[in-house]
Order: structure tokens, then C-alpha cells, then sequence
């Protein structure tokens, strides 16, 4: 399949009230609106005779919805709705112009794949997807060519599509979980489609195939549920020397390092070397959510994170001690079932 496309370059403007992009995990719902490319379109036949005829276009607007679910490690599923818009631009049929105008409109649904890439770049998140699905393309024409008139009345054909994404999204610290888009995208609709048309006065049947689109959308995203940024955690009041303590906090349901935990943890390591100790106690604990004997190998998988990563930092794995204290020992005391972020957490003391 011969494509005859350039890329269209997408830049954002950096805002300062940009976040630290984070991998996109659970529903969420995006829009984007922009301009479509509609390269020329070959007309393969009228009435079954090659007319070696071509349809350019104008550039027109494009529309995109889309409903997704993301599994918090950058990789995201949804399904999306489009619509594209252009009005033809004097095509040539026979060989000869002519004054034809006439119009097509894309509309229809795809399932798309992403991954976003978290933490590669700072302040925003760039993306890569793919997805496949079925597109209509509704057209009209009418005018004169070669000296004969000819006519598509408003007819609708669907064909398989799949497309390739290419964007970059800025989550807004004001607003977790809203994040601006911009994308690139490229669409191709499969095989010939064959619409009713008159040439003459005489009932034909025009045939047209290749139907690639270029979209270029600015847009917005918003990942439901996504709660405001735990305070930052610090280090506990100093117990008296030579005894450190440090806390470190987790998302719900969560036993992996956010890069605020990973810098405390290090922060523990390194001062781990200027003090004389017997041993570094690694205690994980719980929320009061989820089920008692859940939160109990909950808290021993934080504690072995947090373990793991010392020892990634330098600390010899036989001065660390383990221990899961489940929803056992409250930091903010509440009653069962709550979801308080302050008591999900692992607790390191340098003894």
C-alpha cells in the first residue's frame, strides 16, 4: 500500500501549572478537535471504465471521543467515536476538470491500544497507539466535466479502518486526573466502496478507492477517581540517636514506589552509611479497607518494596528485618473500611 504522508509536527506550549505525569489508571474519557488532511482519492472506475480520475480535498475539522480504561502501568484500552469533514477540491475525471464540488464526511467507532510513556520526559507524558474499527464515508457531488454532468447523490459507504496515534498529554497539578492532549493521527479505510451516480442523465455507479487522513487534535483527557497528591511525606521527628525513622506512603491497593518514595528510601540508605547501626527495621502497615487477612500480605508486600529498594541503594539485606503489621497499628485512627492514606504506609527505623 503506497502512503503519500508527512507527519504533522504537534507542539504544546508549557504551562506552569503542569504536573508530574503519572501512568493513567482506571476510566477515564478524552476529547479532541482539529483539522483533517484527506489525501486525494483515486476514482478506480465509473460505470466499470477507468477514468484515471483523482479527488483532492480541502482541509476540514475532525471530532474524537473516546472512553477508556487505563491498568496504571502505561498501557491504556478504549474505544473511541470520530467524525471528519472535507469538501472536495475541483476533481478530475476522464482527464478533464470541470466545475464539480461535492463533500465527504467520515464517521464511525475504533478500538485503540496506547501506551504512554511515564517518566521518560518531564512534565508530560508522550503516547503511541494503534486500533482498528469501521468507518462510513458519506459523499456528494455534482457538477460538470468533460462537458457531461455528473452526480453522486448523498450516498453512505463503511469499510474496515485502523489507524496509528502518535501524542503527548500535560497532566494539570490544579486538577488530578485532567490532562491536555495533542495528537497525531493517521486513518485508512480498506478496499473500494461504490456509490449510485449519474453521468448524462445515465445511471452509473462511481468507484472510488484509498482514503487515508492525516488529524491533527488538541484535547483534553480526565482520569476518574484520581485523588489529590498525598502531603509530602518527610521524616518523622528524630528519636533520640542514633535511632532514624522514615515513612513512606502507597496508593490504595498499591505496594509499588511512587519517585517520592523511591527519594525517601534513598534519603534513608544514605544516611544509613553516617551513623553506626545494629539494624534497619522495615514495618509495613494498612488502611482499615479490604479484609484483615488481605491487608496483612498487603503490608508485608509494601515492606518488601521498600526492603528491595534499599538494598538496591546499598544496604546489606542481612541488616534489614521485615515485618507486615496489616490494619493493626493506625497512624490516623478510623473505623473499618476507610481508605485513609496516612496509614498506608512503610515505616523504616535505622536502630
Amino acid at each position: 500500500m503506497k502512503l503519500r504522508s508527512a507527519l504533522v509536527a504537534a507542539t504544546i506550549m508549557a504551562l506552569p501549572v503542569a504536573a508530574n505525569a503519572q501512568a493513567v489508571n482506571g476510566i477515564y474519557l478524552g476529547a479532541g478537535a482539529g483539522v483533517n488532511i484527506m489525501q486525494d482519492e483515486s476514482i478506480k472506475s465509473i460505470g466499470g471504465v477507468n477514468t484515471g480520475g483523482k479527488i483532492p480535498t480541502r482541509l476540514g475539522p475532525a471530532v474524537v471521543l473516546s472512553l477508556g480504561y487505563g491498568f496504571g502501568n502505561g498501557l491504556r484500552a478504549e474505544v473511541e467515536g470520530s467524525f471528519r469533514y472535507n469538501s472536495y477540491n475541483t476533481p478530475t475525471i476522464f482527464g478533464a476538470g470541470g466545475n464539480l464540488s461535492g463533500t465527504e464526511q467520515k464517521f464511525g467507532g475504533m478500538v485503540n491500544v496506547l501506551y504512554d510513556f511515564v517518566g521518560v520526559v518531564p512534565m508530560v507524558q508522550p503516547y503511541v497507539g494503534v486500533g482498528v474499527g469501521y468507518q462510513a464515508a458519506m459523499v456528494k457531488a455534482s457538477g460538470i466535466t468533460a462537458g457531461t454532468e455528473f452526480n453522486v447523490p448523498v450516498s453512505t459507504k463503511g469499510a474496515f479502518a485502523y489507524q496509528a496515534i502518535l501524542g503527548v498529554a500535560m497532566p494539570i497539578a490544579a486538577a488530578p486526573g485532567l490532562a491536555l492532549t495533542a495528537e497525531y493521527r493517521f486513518m485508512g479505510m480498506t478496499g473500494n466502496r461504490s456509490y449510485g451516480a449519474t453521468l448524462g442523465g445515465a445511471s452509473t455507479t462511481a468507484t472510488v478507492n484509498e482514503n487515508y487522513n492525516h488529524s491533527a487534535l488538541i484535547g483534553v483527557r480526565y482520569n476518574f477517581g484520581q485523588a489529590p497528591a498525598a502531603a509530602p511525606a518527610a521524616a518523622a521527628a528524630p528519636a533520640a540517636a542514633p535511632a532514624r525513622s522514615y515513612l513512606v506512603f502507597f496508593d490504595w491497593d498499591k505496594a509499588t514506589l511512587s519517585d517520592r518514595a523511591k527519594g525517601i528510601i534513598k534519603e534513608a540508605a544514605d544516611n544509613s552509611r553516617k551513623v553506626q547501626y545494629t539494624r534497619i527495621e522495615v514495618n509495613g502497615y494498612t488502611d482499615t479497607s479490604g479484609k484483615p487477612q488481605y491487608n496483612q500480605g498487603l503490608s508485608v508486600r509494601r515492606a518488601q518494596a521498600v526492603a528491595a529498594e534499599l538494598v538496591r541503594n546499598g544496604v546489606a539485606r542481612n541488616s534489614i528485618s521485615i515485618q507486615g503489621f496489616g490494619d493493626t497499628k493506625l497512624l490516623v485512627p478510623t473505623g473499618p473500611g476507610v481508605r485513609e492514606p496516612q496509614n498506608r504506609r512503610v515505616e523504616i527505623i535505622i536502630r
